[in-house]
Parts: C-alpha cells; sequence; structure tokens
C-alpha cells in the first residue's frame, strides 16, 4: 500500500512539474485540485497551513510544497519522491529548451509560442490567489492587508521576509488584545 502510495506521489509531482509552466505559484491550484480535491490526501485548512510553511521557508516555491505535502502523505520518503517528482520535469524541460532558445530563441513561432503562454500562467496564478485569499479568510474587514502588503513590496521594497516577521508579530497581538477583550466581558 505506501509502495503505492510513494509511486502515486511520485507520478502526481512529475506530471504537474511536466505540465505546469510559470512556476510553483502557476502549481498551486494543480496541487490543490490533485491532493485536496481529486485524491483527498490533506484537507482543505492542513493543505493551506503546509502553503504557508512552504512560502515562508526559504527555496523554490514548488520543491517546498512537494516536501512538506509528500511528507505529510507518506513520511521522509514520500517527501524525497514528491520533491525528485517536481525537480526532473523542470531539469529536463529547461536542459531542452535551453538549447532550443540558444539556437532558435528569436524565431517568430517561437516568440509567438512564449507570448501564447503568457495568459495561461497569469488565470493560473489568478485562480491560485483567489483560492488561498477565500481559504485565509480574506473578507471585507480584512481584504485590505494583501493590498498593503503587495504596495509594500513592490513600491516601497519592503522584504517579505520582514513582512512575514512583521505580520506574525501583528497577528500575536491582535490575538491578546482579543484574548483580553474577551475577557473584559466577562
Amino acid at each position: 500500500m505506501k509502495k503505492n502510495k510513494i509511486i502515486e506521489i511520485f507520478i502526481l509531482f512529475f506530471k504537474i512539474g511536466a505540465f505546469t509552466i510559470g512556476g510553483g505559484y502557476a502549481m498551486l491550484s494543480l496541487i490543490e485540485d490533485e491532493i485536496v480535491n481529486k485524491k483527498k490526501w490533506l484537507g482543505q485548512e492542513e493543505f493551506v497551513d503546509g502553503m504557508a510553511i512552504a512560502q515562508s521557508t526559504p527555496g523554490v516555491l514548488a520543491v517546498n510544497i512537494s516536501l512538506i505535502t509528500g511528507y505529510r502523505i507518506a513520511g521522509f520518503l514520500g517527501m524525497i519522491v514528491g520533491m525528485l517528482g517536481a525537480v526532473l520535469p523542470s531539469f529536463f524541460i529547461v536542459l531542452f529548451l535551453s538549447q532550443v532558445l540558444l539556437a532558435y530563441g528569436n524565431h517568430p513561432i517561437v516568440v509567438a509560442i512564449f507570448n501564447g503562454v503568457k495568459p495561461a500562467v497569469t488565470a493560473l496564478i489568478l485562480i491560485s490567489v483567489y483560492r488561498i485569499g477565500k481559504s485565509a479568510n480574506i473578507n471585507r474587514y480584512n481584504f485590505v492587508i494583501p493590498l498593503i502588503v503587495a504596495v509594500l513590496i513592490k513600491y516601497f521594497g519592503v522584504s517579505p521576509i520582514v513582512i512575514i516577521i512583521a505580520t506574525m508579530i501583528l497577528g500575536n497581538i491582535f490575538y491578546i488584545l482579543k484574548e483580553k477583550k474577551e475577557d473584559d466581558k466577562k
């Protein structure tokens, strides 16, 4: 049983890695759909928690997700095969494309192919943003937080690491204030 799951993990991440253009964020909706909705290996909340960990740790997002997910599903071996499944397609594709681009990078057909893929990648990223926002309980009261974070990063050059640490601290402060307010009511 475990051997079959290990093989499934490898095939899943290999397939997603092979057919997703645009990196980790473009992969999110595909990974979520497979792991949460189809295979039901993880629940939605567990997946979002794994995403938070994957995004806050150093490294490539898709690799971090495959490591965390593989580990949660099948332990250490699941982690290794998930990572290999996620990395190997990119390795082979980059190897191949680098040779093609060196030879034909300015050819109109090659340029048109890459321009055609860009809107699809954008759509995949937007779907992921929507799903993550929905599961992160973004609502009419707190929707401004992601907008402020985006502005701070894009226009003021604030490091995402600083943002993560600051939001962790603010989250704890708000939690403490909320608890204090509830205690005062009692």
